[in-house]
This record gives C-alpha cells, sequence and structure tokens, in this order.
C-alpha cells in the first residue's frame, strides 16, 4: 500500500539495525558498516505479518520505545514492567518453557501500512521487540515466538546505543531502499 508519508531513498541513514534473518544477526550499522554485530534468535514460525502467526515481521521499522534503562540487567520483564524479579537458573528451573524477557526492550513498530503497519499486520500492536532473553544457547537459531533475541549482556551493550526512532530493516536479505531522513 503506497504511504505519501513514507519516502525512500538509495542512501542509507547514518545509523539503523539490520535483524539479517537468514544469517540469525543483528547488525549496528553505519551507512553500510556493521559497527557492531550479535547473534540473535528470530521467530521459529519464520517470517510474517499477520496477528498471531507468531512470526518475525518483515520491513522497515522504528524503535518507537526503550524500556527498562537503569534496571539490573537481568530483570524479569512482563507486559513491557518489571516484575521485581530478577532472573536466576534457580528461578527457570522451576518454569522451563517460559519465554523470559530480561532487562531491556526496544519495541519495534511498522513504517509499512498494509505491510507491517495497522490492521491485522500492525508490528507495534503485536508486541513486537528486540529484548534480552535468558536462552543464550538457542541464539543463532530461529526459536523465538516472534521477537528479536538477543543474550542479554549484548542487549546491555545495544541499549545505551539505541535513540527513539532509529530505523530498523527485518528481512532475510539487504534493504533494496532507504527510508529518507526525517520521515516516518
Amino acid at each position: 500500500m503506497w504511504n505519501p508519508l513514507l519516502s525512500f531513498s538509495a542512501d542509507p541513514p547514518g545509523q539503523w539495525l539490520w535483524v539479517d534473518v537468514s544469517r540469525q544477526r543483528l547488525g549496528v550499522m553505519a551507512d553500510w558498516e556493521a559497527a557492531l554485530t550479535f547473534p540473535i534468535s528470530t521467530a521459529a514460525n519464520g517470517l510474517g505479518e499477520t496477528q498471531g502467526s507468531g512470526c518475525t515481521p518483515r520491513g522497515w521499522h522504528t524503535v518507537r520505545a526503550r524500556i527498562g534503562e537503569g534496571l539490573p540487567g537481568n530483570a524479569i520483564l512482563r507486559g513491557r514492567r518489571w516484575t521485581g524479579e530478577c532472573y536466576t537458573p534457580a528461578l527457570a528451573a522451576g518454569q522451563p518453557a517460559r519465554d523470559w524477557i530480561l532487562g531491556r526492550i526496544l519495541w519495534l513498530s511498522g513504517l509499512e501500512p498494509g505491510r507491517n503497519r495497522g490492521g491485522r499486520v500492525d508490528t507495534f500492536r503485536r508486541y513486537i521487540y528486540i529484548h534480552g532473553t535468558a536462552d543464550a544457547s538457542h541464539l543463532g537459531t530461529p526459536v523465538s515466538a516472534g521477537c528479536v533475541r538477543l543474550a542479554s549482556d549484548d542487549m546491555l551493550t545495544l541499549f545505551p546505543q539505541v535513540a527513539v526512532g532509529v530505523p530498523v530493516f527485518i528481512d532475510d536479505e539487504p534493504p533494496q531502499s532507504f527510508l529518507s531522513p526525517g520521515r516516518s
């Protein structure tokens, strides 16, 4: 669906994030160069945008909210709020199937109406995050329920470097065009 407020360019923005699903890596990009890269885990169900699919949504997004600043790195978050608990292996042993969201959240919002924004394909309403996880052993393998998981320590490194409004591209191929600066 065409959006007159969305403008694309051949030039990358100064800073952007690339969630490279084929390599299961997240890159903090400066133009085309990766300043930092981290192993990640995207959805076990693959790529897709539909509500309830359990898939990781494709396309251009933006960081709409940063959650967890100042919390312990192993703080347990539920519903984007700290439960008051901190993750420990003993706590995890009692809940082996739990999808732990730890420390920090970058909450994503889609920028492409009809693809990842609005209706049943809205990334923000699907609660798609980049977040810390306790399950670092599965990073590099798609096992999440739709979010982008990073090791908790990697999330603590990434979080202070990413402001609200930073563009995020999610796909198994690099972007063919970029959002123009100042547009969203």
